[in-house]
């Protein structure tokens, strides 16, 4: 059943094609983490499943997710890179998960009785993620079900998503018909297992049926049978993500992609809403300049959203919320036409997500910090796997067709892609350009000679942008009709970024008016070029921080795009884009917010 709102359909993985810098990351991707992860059932993330495996497993671990997130990305690989080797091993893999499936659904890696479909023990306050017993057992299950029904789009075989809809029913029986609640079943407050929203949703979209939406709106309703977990209604009234729950950034931001597709699903605004809401929070207050969400503030843990108005630039970039942070432009994005999904969409990418992962396609950071080291994380870690989920969606969110029939150019940077517009046919579009590096796109529109309607995004940070000679509008898209070739030009002058740490103590005075003074405040400097951050490694060879004086005309930039800082008082400070810094390489730094000298009392 095709999906009730939808302004923008996005194009199918195989539709696309990318070259430059996410084009390199993608097939690095490819070829490394998505080839060599997983091979066969003897590898470990899949060997977990093997029934000696699973009949002794007591533990509350969560390491059967490895093996849904590599089928949702190694299929769309196997469809965008023609890639029949690849195909052949997701194909075996499957088939052999599908083998140990029990008769009532269930596939995942716990032992008989410590599974989702029996009442939970007590369970902890986890507000920082501490483990319970069968904690991640739906976690695991939902993934399956996105993995099954990409490899069932990928290969037309009926015997995936008959796989993925085992595992859904057997979720709406459980939560629909015993007294078995969604918030019992996860850590934070239930938030690990209500992502099933998510792929409960794409089940009702693969098949049409009823239950299956049911089934997300059930999850939806338990939820706010938890206090602490009001997720669609807190969202509605515009609460902080970092006040829900106990603001664990990847669950809440999985949570609301499954939000925004129950909108989708069901044309009802309050979901679309409350997606909205939350993405302007994240927005506004919990993205480092590279466009992850960022936590690790103070007291609070590694991968929860900071509080409002705080700010570190050691805090941490876990690559699972970037990841969570793409999907969820991606479904506003589908849902609105809007220019600044889109825009959001491609920071993350060419900064904090490329700039997660290593040369060799394999290794991938769990955290990335502003100012800090690139540590590339072990072989379970989450983020390994999320890391090479979010480079498959990047060629997914690049074009777009509207439901006017207009072409929409998503993501800059140098691509091709061949698209099936009504009432036009195949429509052929090539982007030549060295975008990041240069701000001058070629644009090539081949319609058999037809006029194409045509939208192409303009930047926000592009002032002064043309297109073909004439002022384009920045942060909006470019509405023209072509039947040929357009030229882009983008300004690319480096551009200083300000931020800052304000600590306010509040009261009130004795007539009940509100008093408040500002205790300590901190202020920092960074650049960005185009959509790239900026950042040095340790300054001067061997300092992990600088602060400096500066003014606007302290940046110059090399011919092949580096910027030069100039500060007052002190040699100039090299600066290179983030995602490239030391090579891509374990332990190179990367220091992208200098302190600014505080103002002198005078």
């Amino acid at each position: 059943m095709p999906p009730i709102s939808e302004v923008m359909r996005l194009t199918p993985p195989g539709a696309v094609r990318l070259s430059g810098i996410l084009g390199q990351a993608v097939e690095a991707n490819r070829s490394g983490r998505l080839s060599h992860f997983i091979v066969d059932e003897h590898s470990p993330a899949i060997a977990l499943f093997a029934p000696e495996h699973v009949a002794a497993n007591e533990q509350g671990d969560w390491y059967g997710e490895h093996a849904g997130k590599w089928l949702i990305a190694a299929a769309r690989a196997t469809v965008r890179a023609g890639d029949n080797a690849l195909l052949g091993r997701v194909r075996h893999v499957a088939d052999w998960l599908i083998g140990r499936q029990d008769e009532d659904g269930y596939l995942g890696t716990y032992a008989p009785t410590r599974r989702f479909m029996h009442k939970q023990p007590p369970r902890p306050w986890s507000w920082n993620g501490e483990p319970a017993l069968r904690t991640w057992d739906i976690w695991t299950h939902a993934y399956l079900i996105l993995g099954f029904v990409e490899l069932w789009r990928a290969t037309g075989d009926d015997r995936y998503l008959a796989a993925a809809r085992r595992i859904g029913d057997l979720c709406h029986r459980i939560l629909t018909t015993t007294d078995v609640s969604i918030v019992e079943l996860g850590n934070h407050f239930g938030l690990s297992a209500s992502v099933l929203l998510d792929p409960a949703i794409e089940l009702h979209f693969a098949t049409g049926e009823q239950r299956y939406l049911d089934l997300a709106l059930t999850i939806v309703e338990q939820l706010e049978q938890e206090p602490a977990n009001r997720l669609f209604s807190q969202a509605l009234s515009g609460t902080d993500p970092a006040d829900i729950s106990t603001g664990k950034a990847y669950q809440i931001l999985w949570n609301m992609v499954g939000i925004a597709k129950l909108y989708r699903a069901t044309g009802d605004e309050r979901f679309l809403t409350a997606a909205r809401n939350i993405w302007q929070a994240v927005q506004k207050h919990h993205l480092t300049l590279g466009g992850g969400p960022w936590g690790g503030v103070a007291h609070r843990s590694r991968e929860v959203f900071n509080s409002p108005g705080s700010f570190s630039p050691e805090a941490y970039v876990e690559t699972c919320s970037t990841m969570a942070w793409i999907q969820l432009n991606r479904e506003l994005l589908q849902s609105t036409g809007e220019a600044r999904f889109a825009a959001e969409i491609e920071r993350a990418a060419y900064n904090d997500l490329v700039g997660a992962q290593a040369q060799n396609g394999d290794d991938w950071c769990y955290y990335s910090f502003p100012n800090g080291p690139r540590i590339h994380t072990t072989y379970w870690r989450c983020c390994k796997s999320s890391g090479a989920m979010g480079l498959e969606e990047i060629a997914i969110a690049a074009y777009g067709v509207t439901a006017a029939g207009e072409v929409a150019i998503n993501l800059l940077g140098p691509s091709s892609a061949a698209l099936e517009v009504p009432d036009v046919g195949t429509v052929r579009i090539e982007q030549r350009t060295d975008y990041p590096t240069s701000g001058d796109i070629t644009i090539t529109v081949d319609a058999d000679g037809a006029q194409v309607p045509l939208l192409v995004r303009i930047p926000e940070w592009a002032e002064g942008a043309r297109c073909d000679g004439s002022e384009a509008v920045q942060g909006e898209y470019l509405r023209l009709t072509t039947a040929g070739t357009i030229r882009l030009t983008l300004p690319m002058t480096p551009r200083l970024q300000f931020t800052g740490g304000r600590n306010v103590q509040q009261s009130f005075a004795p007539d009940g008016s509100a008093v408040e003074q500002l205790v300590q405040s901190t202020d920092y400097v960074a650049v960005m070029r185009g959509p790239l951050v900026y950042a040095a490694g340790l300054i001067d060879g061997f300092k992990p921080a600088e602060t400096v004086r500066i003014d606007e005309q302290a940046l110059s930039e090399s011919q092949h795009g580096d910027v030069l800082m100039a500060p007052q008082g002190r040699d100039p400070i090299p600066l290179k884009p983030y995602w490239s810094l030391g090579d891509r390489q374990d332990g190179a730094w990367r220091v992208t917010w200098l302190r600014l000298a505080p103002e002198e009392a005078s």
